[in-house]
């Protein structure tokens, strides 16, 4: 299985994908400087935003050492947002605990 299958089945070639690529860039008006390499950062991304464990987007993405993934993804400003103090978890225990 492909993610992009031509007509008759199998894969596209490569430069089919890219010239797809480019003109569905052009359809949606996206004017930025990217490549069709740009939908795997972007899809890493998205998963690291949701919640998905670096560990997992490690293996989907195929890398052997953590630290090519922890480079090609980046942090949101949402995802940092999302973190939570551990010691503001043990105050809100404590607190609940004095009730």
């Amino acid at each position: 299985m492909y993610l992009f299958e031509g007509q008759y089945g199998g894969k596209y070639s490569i430069r089919s994908a890219q010239q797809v690529f480019k003109q569905c860039m052009q359809k949606a008006n996206i004017n930025k400087d990217i490549g069709i390499h740009g939908l795997r950062h972007s899809f890493a991304t998205h998963l690291m935003e949701n919640g998905t464990d670096i560990s997992i987007i490690q293996k989907m993405l195929g890398h052997n050492d953590i630290k090519t993934t922890l480079l090609y993804t980046h942090v949101s400003q949402k995802s940092i947002a999302k973190v939570e103090s551990p010691l503001d978890k043990i105050s809100r225990k404590t607190d609940g605990k004095k009730s």
